[in-house]
């Protein structure tokens, strides 16, 4: 080798060096910066206010309303349906910031510019911008006897932030949880998006679908357009009295917007969208079930809607679906045997999950991998799937809030019966004993028509990716 080439090699390795420890001291900077955070107050345990962030908001300058807002509330489905949308208005030119939760892998997901999520870096150097106005509001409350900001609360500070800060034309923000006392809702949205409302939460939302659809429907703002998936009754009531004395515009799932018709397709579905505007006909989308075909519907009428009403141009609206990812969802991780992971986490996602696994999958012998959070109403979720597991393992994973493998066991037991249900502590054996059932009946040994589905929580999906190398 040549002393010029040799030269040029070590400038290259030793770029590559000072690029790699520079990656090190940005994620070890948000690894602080995150356990500050997470220190705080959870998502899960926090006060039914907007006040204290209106504060934190006020103080930053009110950097919500430096960008135009698609909401999103619902029960289940929000994070796939956000997905669709922002995906759909990027295709338009418009540059997004888009705010999900919970995460995967890494925070850094819930806070999307442009479809990419922050860099380490990039939450950092926001976070230390929104950081002193936190303290400002920290002792503020400390004074009138009230706990610090929440880590959802702060989290939602710096998104906004990012969004103004960059500046994105349009955000698509799903809520934390709820919706009326939800730190998202300073945003004045043009559209909002009600996503299928069932219960859950109801420590904090209510014990009834009325009680719960009245805290998400404070999402809708004056003359705003809601774009509502086909409801229950007292559900549609709620939605239609908000409309009425918001002077809103209410467009309903059956009525107003319909899935016309949907064919399985080889990595997805085809599907023909009615909307208010124009009928969309054989459009891919790379997800699977029924319910994404209408998840997918209310992200285009509601994009319709947020566009001025007129139909959109259906080459474009062809290539943002095509390009829709939804991580976590009926997700297929590992093949021979398959291993599909779904944040399904109440009975609702369960019951669309096992619609979706016998459309789109033909799996003969699957075995189940679950762990809930103790706060979930375990049983349901787990009678929801019971048609569709041969077997299922109970486990927990890595949350303080993950319950008791052996009480969920008890629970499996009254549903499954005790031969079809097998416990373990830990995820990981969880994982290798569910594989070793599904691949114990596979007489041909390439694991054709076994699998095995990872569900119960979000928090579940992301362990169970770390593990089979997706995190």
């Amino acid at each position: 080798m040549s002393a010029a080439r040799a030269g040029g090699s070590r400038r290259k390795d030793q770029k590559d060096a000072r690029a790699a420890a520079e990656d090190a001291a940005a994620q070890a900077d948000l690894e602080r910066v995150y356990q500050h955070i997470v220190s705080r107050a959870p998502e899960h345990d926090f006060d039914p206010t907007i006040d204290r962030v209106r504060r934190l908001f006020e103080l930053l300058g009110d950097p919500q309303h430096a960008f135009r807002t698609i909401h999103l509330t619902g029960t289940n489905g929000k994070t796939s349906t956000a997905r669709v949308a922002e995906r759909l208005v990027r295709e338009h030119g418009l540059r997004t910031g888009m705010f999900t939760s919970p995460h995967l892998t890494s925070v850094t997901e819930r806070i999307v510019v442009d479809g990419e999520p922050l860099s380490p870096r990039r939450f950092v150097e926001v976070w230390e911008d929104v950081y002193p106005y936190v303290q400002v509001v920290d002792a503020e409350l400390a004074e009138a006897g009230q706990s610090q900001l929440s880590f959802f609360e702060v989290l939602t500070g710096v998104a906004f932030a990012a969004f103004a800060d960059t500046p994105v034309d349009v955000a698509i923000v799903e809520v934390g949880m709820g919706g009326e006392w939800d730190s998202t809702n300073v945003v004045d949205a043009e559209v909002a998006v009600v996503t299928p409302v069932a219960l859950d939460h109801e420590r904090w939302l209510g014990s009834t679908l009325e009680e719960i659809a009245t805290v998400k429907s404070g999402i809708v703002k004056d003359g705003a357009t809601v774009v509502s998936a086909a409801q229950r009754p007292e559900v549609e009531e709620v939605l239609r009295a908000r409309a009425e004395r918001v002077g809103a515009r209410l467009l309903r799932e059956g009525v107003d917007l319909d899935v016309a018709a949907r064919h399985v397709a080889v990595g997805g579905q085809l599907l023909d969208l009615r909307t208010p505007a124009a009928l969309y006909t054989e459009v891919f989308l790379p997800l699977h079930g029924e319910h994404q075909a209408h998840n997918a519907l209310l992200a285009l009428a509601a994009v319709e809607a947020f566009l001025g009403g007129r139909a959109l141009d259906g080459p474009l609206v062809e290539a943002a679906f095509a390009d829709v990812t939804s991580p976590g969802r009926l997700e297929v991780v590992r093949s021979s045997p398959t291993v599909l992971v779904d944040a399904a986490h109440n009975a609702a996602g369960a019951e669309v999950l096992a619609l979706a696994l016998g459309e789109a999958f033909d799996l003969r012998h699957l075995v189940g991998v679950v762990a809930i959070m103790a706060d979930k109403d375990a049983e349901p979720l787990l009678a929801a799937l019971e048609p569709v597991l041969a077997e299922v393992v109970v486990t927990r994973n890595s949350s303080e809030r993950s319950a008791d493998p052996t009480d969920l066991a008890e629970l499996a037991a009254d549903v499954f019966g005790e031969d079809r249900v097998h416990s373990t502590e830990r995820l990981d054996e969880a994982l290798q004993m569910a594989v070793d059932l599904a691949e114990r009946d596979d007489t041909v040994g390439v694991g054709t028509g076994s699998g095995v589905l990872v569900t119960g929580s979000v928090v579940t999906v992301a362990d169970a990716r770390v593990l089979l190398g997706r995190g």
